[in-house]
């Protein structure tokens, strides 16, 4: 008889993105689900990494990440937020963001330990919590703009709380923290033991002439927080797993005793890529906004002509909109059928909650797609 194995996540299954992929492609159906891009990283992106390849790079890099990706990555915070950080003590470059937030939290995370999210959370940060011993807190974000009930946050805090969750620009939502909520983030936690871990991976994805607010550049939060962000959604190149982390030299050192025996490092010739394009290329993350700006507006209007009804979208490259005018099913039941009959694929937000609003019939697009392709799936979508 084989061994009894007591799950670690007994209410952990597959996620979403990957359920919602693999049935986008039994159907054939037009992928708005999973937030990947359809169209190519830049070109000159992809020459560099084909010059590494091909000049030998192909061996282990540093556990931290190659020097000079380290150095690029200070130079571009002190270009965008006006601080310098140590390239050798305080930024760690990971196998994507969802590994650097893994192992920030299970650097600070003890078991018994309080972990304050905020709902619709990204689906990946409660596993680790759980994994790391600690209790997960959530919070709801206040619809229709998701922004933060401050009152509610400081009644949760507690003697427990180690550890808050922010995200911003926020998925699935595209809510954006502004510099006041920072500020009131920093002035509710000031008395508390507990750090904070800041999701910031489309920070390029700021819409309306919008700043993106990083916790790197505020002093008080940075003191206590790690802030976590992604190539990947940046270059257009989600395949290539390939994150950061920048925070204080004590806790990248801990960060770093997670992430060494986790992935230990991270491959060689996309960072000395991403190195030098991030020198020769500063234009691209500044463009990137306006470039997702005319994807929001395009779908929107695409939308206009459906009886789905777009809600407010301040970044990322999400679109959340409430079919209630359609169905009155659950929107899991509601992404399956949308899936199978109508030949498009999209996101339910309920499984971002611990617990959904019952009446809540919201689903998200990714409009991070070829022009053809929104206007492809705006045709399905019209018939509705």
């Amino acid at each position: 008889m084989p061994p009894t194995l007591a799950s670690k996540l007994p209410d952990t299954g597959t996620t979403i993105f990957t359920v919602m992929s693999q049935l986008a492609a039994q159907h054939d159906a037009i992928n708005l689900s999973q937030g990947f891009p359809d169209f190519r990283p830049p070109a000159g992106l992809v020459k560099r990494v084909s010059h590494y390849l091909e000049a030998g790079a192909n061996q282990y890099a540093p556990m931290t990440g190659v020097p000079e990706l380290r150095n690029a990555i200070a130079s571009k915070m002190a270009d965008l937020y006006g601080v310098t950080v140590s390239a050798d003590a305080e930024v760690t470059v990971t196998s994507g963001a969802t590994e650097a937030l893994f192992c920030a939290i299970h650097a600070i995370v003890r078991p018994g330990d309080e972990v304050i999210v905020f709902d619709p959370a990204y689906d990946s940060y409660e596993p680790a919590v759980a994994l790391a011993g600690g209790r997960t807190v959530h919070l709801p974000l206040v619809a229709p703009d998701f922004h933060i009930d401050w009152e509610r946050f400081s009644e949760a805090l507690n003697d427990r709380t180690r550890l808050v969750i922010i995200n911003s620009p926020h998925n699935p939502t595209g809510a954006v923290l502004a510099a006041s909520d920072l500020d009131e983030l920093a002035t509710r936690i000031a008395d508390n033991d507990c750090f904070v871990l800041s999701d910031e991976v489309y920070e390029h994805i700021v819409f309306d002439e919008q700043p993106h607010c990083s916790i790197v550049g505020h002093p008080e939060l940075f003191n206590r927080g790690i802030a976590v962000f992604s190539f990947g959604k940046t270059y257009h190149a989600t395949g290539w797993k390939i994150g950061y982390a920048i925070a204080p030299e004590a806790l990248t050192a801990e960060l770093r005793k997670v992430h060494q025996f986790d992935t230990f490092t991270t491959v060689t010739p996309m960072q000395l890529a991403l190195a030098d394009f991030l020198q020769s290329d500063p234009a691209h993350y500044r463009e990137l906004p306006g470039f997702y700006q005319a994807k929001r507006d395009q779908f929107a209007t695409l939308l206009e002509d459906t009886r789905f009804r777009p809600l407010p979208c301040a970044g990322t490259y999400f679109q959340l909109a409430d079919y209630s005018a359609i169905s009155d099913e659950d929107d899991m039941t509601f992404a399956r059928w949308l899936t199978q009959t109508h030949g498009v694929a999209v996101i339910p937000i309920s499984v971002f909650f611990e617990k959904p609003p019952s009446d809540m019939r919201i689903v998200r697009f990714c409009f991070a797609k070829e022009a053809s392709t929104l206007k492809a799936a705006a045709v399905k979508l019209c018939r509705i």
